[in-house]
Formats: structure tokens, C-alpha cells, sequence
């Protein structure tokens, strides 16, 4: 399965990219796409800022996993974000769905914040790692270094 998470507003070539190759996969293909909503309860002219700043924080990672690219050699999994910047706060308090949370429990929303942002540390240090990991020509994996 052909499988990639994008944001448009946040890195388009990436979603044109995630896009041409999973139209190209000759079996299923899923794209998980970031898109802003009125529901957020933010000015939707401000969507692709949101969407670069759900990137940027690490709520949302981007990639694009091919299963093509072991016949190379290459590692399916290619991390297309960049290690998070700034706290996930930053994204958040934009979004009155998050906002709510936060003016029903202050505290119980400080906890949830640390849990996530630990997560989302967590998240990227794997999905570095996976994207490090290679296809050998005997069918093993092993690392590039």
C-alpha cells in the first residue's frame, strides 16, 4: 500500500509529489491530508498558515511511504517535515476546539499539552529512524551508516 500524510499550505510540492505517486502505485494507495475547517474557529484565510504551523510544530508529520522504492534498495519511507519547531502551544491556541479544553481546565490542558508535545518528540525520533533503515539486496534490513 502506497500511503503519504500532506498539508497542502504547508509544503504544496510535497502534496503534488504524494499525489503523482500514488496515482502512479499500481495497487491501493491512502493519503492522509491535513485541511482546515470552519470548524477549527479560526479565519479560514489564515488556513495555510495554520496548516504550516501544524507541520512545523510536529502535530503534523509529513511523508510519503512507497513500497516501489525496496526494489532499489531504497528506503520506503521518506520523512518529508522537519524535526519540530516551537512548542505545539504555538499551533493550539489558534483553534477555539482547543481553546474550549483549555478554558474548562486549565491545568488538566497544561498536562494534555506536555503529554502531546512528548509525543509528538517521540513520534518524529521514530519516523527518523525508519527513515534511516534499508532495503539489502538479500531482503534484510539494515542501516545506512
Amino acid at each position: 500500500v502506497y500511503v503519504a500524510s500532506v498539508a497542502f499550505g504547508a509544503k504544496d510540492m510535497q502534496t503534488v509529489k504524494a499525489f503523482q505517486e500514488a496515482e502512479s502505485y499500481p495497487g491501493t494507495s491512502i493519503i492522509i491530508a491535513y485541511s482546515h475547517c470552519i470548524a477549527h474557529g479560526y479565519d479560514l484565510a489564515l488556513g495555510t498558515e495554520q496548516q504550516k504551523l501544524a507541520v512545523e510544530t510536529g502535530y503534523w508529520p509529513l511523508y510519503r511511504y512507497d513500497p516501489r522504492r525496496m526494489a532499489a534498495g531504497e528506503n520506503p519511507l521518506q520523512l518529508d517535515s522537519g524535526a519540530p519547531k516551537g512548542h505545539i502551544g504555538q499551533f493550539v491556541k489558534n483553534e477555539t476546539r482547543f481553546r474550549m479544553v483549555e478554558q474548562q481546565n486549565p491545568e488538566q490542558f497544561k498536562r494534555l499539552m506536555d503529554t502531546a508535545q512528548e509525543h509528538i518528540g517521540s513520534r518524529y525520533a521514530l519516523y527518523e529512524q525508519l527513515a534511516k533503515v534499508t532495503s539489502g539486496s538479500n531482503g534484510g534490513t539494515g542501516n545506512k551508516a
